[in-house]
């Protein structure tokens, strides 16, 4: 059996020890070959089915041209990802349908080092050995309200202060509920979680010490919240989630958090008290998005 390996991703032409969607043994792969990310949806599959069905993909990848470097399993929705270098999207299915007939429901182009992002690292289990790991993720966004006229309202030096106390509590914040920063927004950040109840805990982390901080100039966040699988119906990463996820936040008050329905219903009975904000209409979905407000402040007395 092989060992398991560590995948990292590394611009063309990177020199050091830097991440890179690369395997640790050294061999390149050739400069312009995309990744794609597939989706499979299965009835009755096992942990052991789906490592079976990988090791069938990977003894055939070399007579297309292609590498299976891994894939995200989840039982209990029975969905699997799989991510792929190769040519093209056809290929991919052709090795699918060739090696066990899985035919992958969609596949799309993907920037490998969003998948990193977006996936907390990725991991290459040793080939064959079965394994669960699911592909859903929780994504948060972060808006500061007013960060615009900071400078002019504090001075340079106290609004720099500001913002470094800000990153730093929500750095800490990710770091301290398993959550990944996928990118810096400007006025704030997009981050991704493994967990829901990881999510909501740093959300409600991040208002809390915020409110407290003497540091914080009177800073408010917005935060919006939703949760769902990296490949769809859409052509891009985790698009309707991370779209979802914007329009909550860019909708929430200062000093509040929204969520999709779909976080609140995952996180019904873990200690989470939510308040319904009713059906929203948000920009880029055709019906009103049902939305609720996570209650963060603790209750007196």
């Amino acid at each position: 059996m092989l060992a398991a390996r560590r995948l990292r991703y590394r611009e063309p032409g990177h020199q050091g020890n830097g991440p890179s969607l690369a395997s640790d043994d050294g061999l390149p792969h050739p400069d312009g070959v995309p990744f794609f990310m597939d989706r499979h949806e299965f009835s009755g599959l096992t942990a052991a089915d789906t490592a079976r069905m990988h090791v069938q993909d990977i003894e055939l990848q070399g007579q297309f041209g292609v590498e299976f470097l891994t894939y995200w399993f989840d039982p209990d929705r029975q969905t699997a990802f799989c991510l792929v270098k190769a040519p093209n999207a056809e290929v991919v299915e052709t090795v699918h349908n060739q090696s066990h007939g899985g035919t992958p429901g969609r596949v799309i182009e993907v920037d490998p080092r969003a998948v990193e992002r977006f996936m907390g690292g990725v991991e290459a289990h040793p080939l064959g050995e079965p394994y669960v790991e699911t592909a859903f993720r929780t994504i948060l966004f972060t808006d500061m309200e007013g960060s615009t006229g900071l400078t002019q309202r504090l001075g340079d030096a106290r609004a720099m202060a500001v913002l470094r106390a800000h990153d730093r509590v929500v750095g800490e914040a990710l770091e301290r509920h398993g959550g990944s920063e996928v990118k810096h927004t400007g006025d704030g950040v997009m981050a991704a979680f493994p967990s829901v109840v990881g999510a909501i805990e740093s959300a409600v982390q991040i208002q809390r010490r915020l409110a407290d901080a003497e540091d914080s100039a009177g800073i408010h966040l917005r935060i919006g919240m939703s949760a769902g699988e990296p490949v769809t119906e859409r052509d891009d990463l985790f698009g309707a989630v991370v779209q979802l996820a914007a329009r909550l936040c860019s909708r929430a008050e200062p000093g509040s958090v929204l969520v999709s329905a779909t976080v609140r219903d995952l996180a019904m009975g873990k200690g989470f008290e939510f308040q319904k904000r009713g059906r929203v209409n948000l920009k880029g979905f055709d019906e009103p998005v049902p939305v609720y407000e996570v209650v963060w402040q603790a209750r007196p007395g």
